[in-house]
């Protein structure tokens, strides 16, 4: 009788994965719709919703200006022509915003920004300044902003004051400086490589646009891609928060207030080359011109959240109304009034939120899907 060796039965391998469910291909659309949508949703689509805002606000003071001068903006030179004088117009306050944004977002407020750019231009065009020619008062300008936006950051850092007080005690004492400098008087700027800044043009763009251009890219690059950036909206969101993570608060804050004084040191130097000349009241109150433009932009007064592009976008908007209601002659008196109305309307269409049109979207995504 022969013996039969039993054969075993094939086992499952115990480490074969099991079989996933078949993937539903319009499941996974609609995931990937609702994953695009959440960004739009999210607090990552608020500088963008905030910027659609303000170019919607511009689009409206343009359709103003044609319906109220279709005479002028008939003809495509004197368009092409207003654009870039809207843009100069801008330059010189557009600098100022950026490091005003800077601060703001850090959680701080500097008032003394416009007597910041009037003491610098008044150092950089007394008579021993300009016998070092341009190199001579472009250092001088730059090393007095830097200097006194230390100053205020010492002081609020170290000092332990409140940034209003600290900065509008500085706006005060710069603009006595400046008189006690220039006596009062209007100091003529004799360099040509100077005043040749405000009239030169590249490409057929005035250089003022290109310098404002470069602060802003410089500035976006510093908030958006560096360690710089990130530490700034934590200081601003949270002290307490970014200290107790290794943040040194306070040097933080000095450096922010020295960037903002860097820019006004930058701005005199345009001012001054616009005007060709300096005194002790130049740059009357850019401190409000900067700081409605950054909070137009979408930064908070109380830090932590703020956009480079929003702050521009809003010097911009002011800078069309101004040219907008100079091209219709309108009064100084009206033009305060029509200006503070439409700044009102401008932060109202920023804090829409877009949920219709999201809505929309989501409904056409999963329709399609």
């Amino acid at each position: 009788m022969s013996e039969t060796t039993p054969t075993a039965a094939p086992e499952r391998a115990a480490d074969l994965p099991a079989q996933s469910p078949p993937v539903d291909p319009a499941e996974t659309a609609k995931a990937d719709a609702s994953a695009r949508l959440s960004w739009w949703r999210g607090d990552g689509g608020e500088g963008a919703k905030r910027n659609l805002g303000l170019l919607a606000t511009l689009v409206v003071l343009v359709v103003i200006g044609i319906l109220t001068r279709p005479d002028l903006y008939g003809d495509a030179s004197w368009v092409w022509g207003n654009t870039l004088t809207i843009l100069k117009l801008a330059s010189v306050v557009g600098v100022v915003t950026v490091g005003m944004t800077f601060v703001i977002i850090g959680g701080g407020i500097d008032l003394s920004v416009g007597a910041i750019v009037a003491l610098a231009g008044v150092w950089c065009t007394t008579v021993a300044t300009q016998s070092y020619g341009a190199g001579g008062m472009i250092f001088s300008a730059l090393t007095v902003g830097l200097a006194v936006g230390v100053v205020n950051g010492l002081l609020i850092s170290y000092g332990r004051l409140v940034p209003f007080i600290a900065t509008l005690a500085m706006m005060v004492a710069a603009r006595g400086l400046a008189a006690e400098i220039s006596d009062k008087q209007t100091q003529v700027s004799n360099d040509s490589f100077i005043n040749g800044i405000a009239t030169v043009k590249v490409l057929g763009i005035p250089l003022l646009v290109y310098i404002l251009a470069a602060v802003v890219a410089a500035g976006w690059v510093l908030l958006n891609r560096t360690t710089f950036g990130r530490r700034t909206v934590a200081v601003g969101g949270n002290p307490e928060a970014a200290r107790l993570a290794g943040i040194n608060v306070r040097r933080h804050t000095v450096l922010l207030y020295a960037l903002s004084g860097l820019c006004c040191g930058i701005a005199a130097i345009m001012l001054t080359a616009q005007a060709t000349s300096a005194q002790a009241a130049m740059a009357n109150l850019y401190e409000l011109d900067a700081i409605a433009a950054a909070i137009i932009g979408g930064t908070l007064l109380s830090g932590g959240r703020g956009t480079i592009i929003g702050s521009l976008l809003g010097v911009i908007i002011f800078s069309t109304i101004t040219n907008l209601f100079a091209i219709n002659g309108l009064s100084t008196e009206a033009q305060n009034m029509v200006k503070g109305g439409i700044i009102v309307a401008a932060v109202l269409v920023q804090q829409v939120q877009f949920r219709s049109l999201s809505q929309f979207l989501a409904r056409n995504r999963a329709t399609t899907t």
